[in-house]
């Protein structure tokens, strides 16, 4: 234990002060999100808060100047932060940050005054700050670190006199909320701070730094236990950080309003975070884009976690990417994951049928004076989607597009296998060998049959025959996006629209786009088309088919009019095709995909 009184403290002592909090909000995140009520019991304030401390041990670089120190922590937390106590929490460094003087040090006093000017930013950022959160907890602590300055001159004494009060705070929150009030609990995210406080504390008590190797170990995780329910408002949790000169943080409340709730906005002319629960992200992003640079952003659907947290449908969870085209009521109906590709136009990037849809990115596609790309999801956004779906699923089962057409395979892949070693839950990563409907097709299927009953071992077995089952015919209306997006050469483009090519497109048995014939005209790639499919349909059984379009619903009614005449079947879904599809072929493009029984 650390007799010594200390009188001021360097930057090196607040850093490692704060990797101290950092590891108590670990050891502590289950019981967090399991008490997690307000703003909606999604149980996720542990999981967000360490997530944002995560950011801090991985970014802030410690200094022995204080200010410098402050400001990194504060930049590293507004980076990382997810959730609206997270945010509130970074916001709430950022003020500290802010308020300090260029000092390498700092006294009792100085830090006390700092703290409780941090309050008046924390409060700042909330659209409608509601007492009896992390806000109010906040609040008092700061308040009587700065009664007690004048009376206190040794940071120890300060802190346990105030860590007591922040204590007190907390379990006032049970009876200032009427959500907590009902269920009995403190506020998750006002816990997580005093569990901060308490790690902070450890650290000046006893002068023992928390080992990298201890806060290496530490991991951000999921909880499958949610205590109580109140009707969510608004479906999806949207996160965005802004980077720029002169960000206006009113000026992005304003264009925040009417979107939704939850709403907060933290950080600097530079760096703002922000977090609003709200219906339509995909129109909200349009006009954060119109804002500043959108660095960052995460959507999580509150009301499919809440079902697969409450619900779960099947012991098997079954994950994709957002290649697929699949309906989105299917998605719901069958409660399957779909981790968004990335569609960049410029800077700024959008999540495929997130926070861009496919109508608006049609829209945009030929008005926009930067020609767009798409990317694979990150290691990152699988390994959290995995580490998440372990704590509801006894196994995982993830179906991607064609590894010969995405890295999105790859990614996850070493997901899954990192995770599948930490949680010991089996995750198998299939190669579809597909993309775009065909995908969708296949994962349909698979989920028809967990819904039957089959098992993972079988699910497995069947998988591959499916696969060898399927195929995918695309016709393309113009060579002009192809040669737009680098898939045609500007020669092999010149002398296409020279000859009016409407080229069709397949994907081979080894997952590659080839070209597969070509017409002079639309009607002649469409029987061509046509002709093939009932080449591959004779004497077989069809199992289904469905079909993809970028803004040509006619083409693809014409097909499924064929297509039924063919089969005598309805197809299973028609779906406005990908941004991930229409970037690299075009608008008009229309694809038709067949699965054998």
């Amino acid at each position: 234990m650390n007799t010594i009184a200390i009188k001021e403290i360097n930057g090196k002592q607040l850093y490692h002060s704060f990797l101290s909090g950092a590891h108590r909000i670990f050891e502590n995140q289950k019981i967090l999100n399991k008490i997690n009520v307000f703003p909606v019991a999604d149980a996720d304030t542990g999981t967000n808060l360490a997530s944002t401390m995560r950011s801090i041990i991985d970014i802030s670089i410690p200094s022995e100047n204080l200010k410098i120190s402050a400001v990194s922590i504060a930049d590293a937390a507004l980076t990382g932060a997810r959730g609206n106590s997270g945010i509130i929490f970074a916001q709430f460094l950022y003020g500290f940050s802010n308020e300090l003087k260029a000092k390498e040090t700092i006294t009792v006093e100085d830090f006390a005054e700092s703290m409780r000017n941090a309050v008046r930013y924390a409060y700042e950022a909330i659209a409608n700050p509601v007492e009896g959160t992390i806000l109010s907890v906040i609040k008092d602590w700061a308040e009587h670190l700065y009664d007690l300055k004048d009376k206190l001159d040794d940071f120890i004494l300060m802190l346990i006199e105030a860590f007591l009060k922040a204590t007190e705070s907390l379990n006032a929150t049970s009876a200032r909320m009427k959500e907590l009030t009902k269920t009995e609990v403190v506020d998750a995210g006002a816990k997580g701070f005093v569990v901060f406080l308490e790690g902070m504390l450890e650290f000046f008590k006893t002068g023992k730094q928390v080992s990298t190797e201890v806060l290496n170990a530490d991991q951000v995780i999921d909880e499958d236990v949610i205590v109580g329910h109140d009707v969510i408002t608004y479906r999806y949790c949207s996160e965005a950080l802004l980077t720029g000169e002169n960000l206006n943080k009113e000026n992005i409340k304003k264009a925040l309003d009417g979107f939704g709730d939850s709403t907060v906005v933290a950080g600097s002319p530079q760096k703002t975070r922000i977090h609003i629960h709200t219906d339509t992200p995909w129109l909200l992003f349009v006009e954060l884009g119109k804002l500043g640079n959108i660095a960052s952003q995460k959507v999580d659907d509150m009301v499919m976690q809440h079902r697969i947290a409450s619900s779960p449908k099947q012991k098997i969870a079954l994950v994709t990417d957002s290649s697929c085209d699949l309906p989105s009521d299917i998605i719901e109906k069958y409660q399957i994951q779909v981790v968004p590709l990335s569609i960049h136009f410029g800077e700024t990037f959008y999540l495929d049928g997130i926070t861009m849809k496919p109508e608006q990115f049609n829209n945009m596609l030929d008005n926009s004076p930067v020609y767009p790309s798409t990317s694979q999801p990150g290691y990152k956004e699988f390994y959290n989607r995995y580490n998440y779906l372990s704590t509801h699923y006894e196994s995982i089962l993830a179906v991607n597009i064609s590894s010969k057409l995405s890295g999105t395979w790859q990614n996850s892949l070493n997901a899954a296998t990192k995770v599948s070693e930490h949680t010991g839950k089996r995750i198998d990563v299939v190669n579809s060998k597909l993309t775009s409907v065909s995908l969708g097709l296949l994962l349909l299927r698979a989920a028809k049959a967990m819904e039957s009953g089959i098992s993972h071992d079988e699910l497995m077995d069947e998988m591959q025959h499916w696969i060898d089952k399927s195929k995918v015919l695309v016709t393309v209306r113009t060579l002009k996006y192809m040669v737009k997006s680098g898939r045609v050469s500007n020669t092999k483009g010149f002398i296409g629209k020279l000859m009016n090519l409407k080229p069709v497109i397949t994907v081979d048995k080894e997952g590659k786009t080839v070209a597969f014939g070509k017409g002079y005209t639309v009607k002649q790639s469409m029987k061509l088309v046509m002709k093939d499919i009932e080449k591959f349909v004779k004497g077989k059984k069809v199992w289904g088919y469905a079909i993809g379009h970028a803004s040509n619903e006619k083409t693809a009614l014409w097909y499924a009019d064929k297509m039924e005449a063919l089969t005598g079947m309805k197809p299973e879904f028609i779906q406005n095709a990908s941004p991930a599809l229409v970037a690299n072929v075009g608008l008009g493009v229309v694809d038709v995909a067949v699965l054998l029984d």
